[in-house]
């Protein structure tokens, strides 16, 4: 009889591709970083106290598997968690295009997909949670905008209403003329800003909003997985800037956010290669020469980044638990019982080089052999992936085509 979990468990191990069902199983290394990182998500939890963190590592040594980890625990907290990877198209300078992404990334406790407009339809517009979210968005924002839109929201019987203010909840947001517009219909009334909403500027105002409103769902807290971080070194100098202002809002909150554990993934070489290469004290110095207040969260930031804890490679006694669990996810798996000592196995990973991710792979691949022909050769693994922190730049052919 196989077992589906074991073997999703096993194929996700050698495709090498980040699995929160890996996370689930395989939680039990590093135990210092985790024990510190299970503070802070307690400290969120339970006290309500907001903070952030980075973290560090190689290409393979488990970055990514640590942050699935964090996801399972939160998960167990009874904490909303969003996830997401920068790329291109989300690059941490533009906080309103992460917004968008990580809505699209966030996962209520014990729900598989990622959603939770499916719990915002059940509030009625004078239940308790609307009353104290229209209170909080008049009062506690930058801008009211959230204020008019959820009052607006709550109170439209129109199916096209209703799906604008939802777009825009989730990232896709509509102009402050619309919902004029939308809320003289519903209420009779004219909008009256204090200030005019920006999306470039005050973007913060819906993270606030929906870490209240996960609150007053009654989950313990947010928490904000943001892997490949190092994807900012690609950026041109001003954006790179500015994306440390914008991390500073989660590594460093003050009174926006409350109950949020925010967790950065990063490439070990990022303080040598952006820091120190791209010469980022000396950037900061000559754009903001004469404004201290501008300076203060970016020098923060890097200060934090140079000295993030970095994940080391796991130690004989971490990496021979992880082989162990292997060897009986593999049994599970594919109904036999793999009948070789650790030593044997361990052995077998050492033709995958020194990253966890091929060592682990090696391993796998010594136990297919051992299944299908009763005996194993040399497994060999390609190491793969370094990182480059050349700015983005189009090509020739790129420009051309823009021209077109």
């Amino acid at each position: 009889m196989y077992d589906f979990e074991a073997r999703h468990i096993i194929e996700a191990l050698r495709s090498g591709i980040p699995s929160r069902a890996v996370g689930q199983y395989f939680s039990e290394a590093r135990p210092k970083i985790m024990k510190e990182i299970s503070n802070r998500l307690d400290l969120a939890a339970e006290q309500g106290k907001s903070t952030g963190m980075v973290i560090s590592g190689k290409y393979g040594e488990g970055k990514t598997h640590l942050l699935n980890t964090v996801f399972n625990l939160a998960h167990s907290n009874n904490m909303v968690v969003s996830y997401l990877s920068l790329s291109k198209e989300t690059p941490m300078d533009k906080l309103y295009l992460v917004y968008q992404k990580l809505v699209q990334n966030t996962y209520l406790p014990r729900r598989q997909q990622p959603g939770f407009m499916q719990e915002l339809e059940k509030i009625s517009a004078n239940s308790p949670v609307a009353s104290e979210m229209l209170v909080y968005a008049a009062r506690q924002l930058e801008t009211d905008k959230l204020y008019y839109l959820f009052r607006s929201y709550l109170n439209t019987e129109d199916s096209d209403e209703k799906f604008l203010l939802q777009a825009d909840l989730e990232g896709d947001f509509i102009g402050n003329a619309p919902l004029k517009k939308i809320y003289r219909r519903i209420f009779g009334q004219p909008v009256k800003y204090n200030t005019n909403f920006a999306k470039t500027k005050n973007c913060m105002d819906y993270f606030s909003f929906m870490n209240h409103l996960f609150l007053q769902m009654g989950y313990h807290g947010w928490v904000i997985l943001i892997d490949e971080t190092e994807l900012m070194g690609r950026l041109g100098k001003k954006a790179r800037l500015n994306a440390y202002r914008n991390m500073a809002h989660f590594l460093f909150p003050e009174k926006e956010l409350e109950s949020v554990f925010s967790l950065f993934a990063l490439s070990a070489s990022y303080a040598e290669d952006v820091i120190e290469g791209k010469h980022e004290y000396d950037n900061l110095a000559e754009l903001y020469p004469d404004d201290p207040g501008a300076q203060k969260p970016v020098r923060a930031v890097l200060d934090l980044l140079v000295k993030s804890p970095q994940l080391l490679p796991l130690t004989s006694g971490e990496i021979s638990e992880v082989l162990n669990k292997i060897q009986d996810f593999h049994g599970r798996a594919y109904g036999w019982t793999p009948s070789l000592s650790i030593d044997s196995l361990t052995e077998s990973t050492r033709s995958g080089g020194y990253l966890l991710r091929t060592k682990i792979r090696a391993a796998i691949e010594f136990l297919d052999q051992l299944y299908q022909y009763g005996r194993a050769g040399k497994t060999s693994i390609n190491e793969l992936g370094q990182e480059t922190f050349a700015e983005d730049a189009p090509s020739l052919d790129e420009l051309e085509q823009e021209t077109i």
